[in-house]
């Protein structure tokens, strides 16, 4: 999921990529609701959490006191993902503590239940080093699907506990469901990034996507019977064929994604969206009958991501934030009352992304 900064940094000099600003250990937020745009009536109270680098997919805990979540930063010495935690009022600009191994590259870490473990995928078995992610391949944007990660279960101290994932091939973007009885996560394993669920102890695996495309970023209704995603449906032979040619080189194109959902065994696959551009990053609403989601849909440029829902049949598309850079990786906390997203704002003309939470507003 990580690798949409690339995609972003190569879209606008204003969003993220490499060169993050020192920050100060005394650092302080602004004042509440500074960070609030007029027209973002869904969120208030808005909080800033972390402070320079490139900070995303801050996930809530089970108990929706803490938040797993990964970043680069130069000044904390780390040159590409790792996975650290942190309490909802954030660290001030401190370094927060590093739960991953400080080696390779990491992505997706998610608290499993009990919240005294999380999982995270990481390459660090194939290299200390960060592996090389390419952004552009003959001409086209892409992603790199780098088949050294796995997934792995760790402890709050940063030990790691079991290893999930062994087959040869991509194994990341793994969450947890909200009744903590089963793992999602995007696997090339069957030879196309499919969606697998499991349980928390690696039994029971389970492909649960089988179109030609894409399938990644998923999330559990809060009921966990039904899975949200993103997908990408290459449906022409040039397409297709182009698909296929740059996933055997470990590569994707992601500018073409839309939601999809089904049921958690897979059935009733239904498309929520068909907006054109890049739709990606949902995750339910807590009532589990809405979907929030980021999109660029909007603008002709492509270049700005916003907030948005949509109901499950695909109506009532509404727009929640209105930052003119990025908004994206929304995710509600266990009781519905927050939001926790990342975001460009606030960053003072930088390429800093951090992560902001807020007060949610039903109207």
């Amino acid at each position: 999921m990580r690798t949409v900064y690339a995609f972003l940094s190569l879209l606008t000099p204003f969003l993220i990529s490499c060169g993050p600003r020192e920050v100060s250990d005394n650092q302080t937020p602004p004042a509440a609701d500074t960070l609030r745009y007029e027209a973002e009536h869904h969120i208030q109270n808005i909080r800033q959490l972390s402070f320079g680098g490139d900070n995303a997919e801050g996930y809530f805990s089970f108990d929706g006191n803490s938040i797993v979540f990964q970043a680069t930063n130069e000044s904390w010495g780390i040159p590409c993902d790792q996975i650290f935690v942190m309490p909802l009022d954030g660290t001030k600009g401190q370094k927060p503590p590093m739960l991953s191994t400080g080696k390779g590259r990491t992505t997706c870490a998610y608290f499993l239940a009990g919240d005294s473990t999380i999982l995270y995928a990481s390459t660090h078995l194939a290299a200390d080093t960060c592996p090389q992610t390419p952004r552009t391949h003959q001409g086209k944007y892409v992603w790199g699907i780098h088949p050294e990660y796995d997934i792995f279960l760790a402890d709050l101290k940063g030990n790691i506990l079991q290893r999930l994932s062994s087959e040869p091939g991509y194994d990341a973007e793994a969450t947890v469901s909200p009744d903590g009885s089963h793992i999602v996560f995007t696997s090339t394993r069957s030879g196309d990034l499919e969606l697998w669920t499991m349980r928390p102890d690696g039994s029971e695996l389970k492909q649960i996507t089988k179109e030609l495309g894409y399938d990644g970023g998923a999330f559990f209704s809060p009921d966990s019977k039904k899975l949200v995603f993103r997908a990408s449906r290459p449906k022409s032979q040039e397409d297709v064929k182009a698909y296929q040619e740059l996933l055997a080189q470990g590569l994707v194109q992601p500018t073409n994604m839309e939601i999809y959902v089904c049921n958690a065994d897979g059935s009733e696959l239904a498309q929520i969206t068909s907006l054109g551009g890049a739709n990606w990053a949902p995750f339910f609403h807590p009532g589990g009958e809405k979907i929030i989601f980021s999109s660029n849909h909007h603008t002709e440029s492509g270049r700005i991501f916003n907030l948005f829902s949509i109901d499950l049949d695909g109506t009532n598309m509404e727009q929640i934030t209105f930052d003119p850079t990025f908004d994206a990786f929304p995710m509600f906390s266990p009781d519905g009352s927050k939001l926790i997203f990342a975001s460009n704002r606030n960053n003072k003309g930088t390429r800093d992304t951090n992560l902001f939470l807020a007060d949610w507003v039903e109207h």
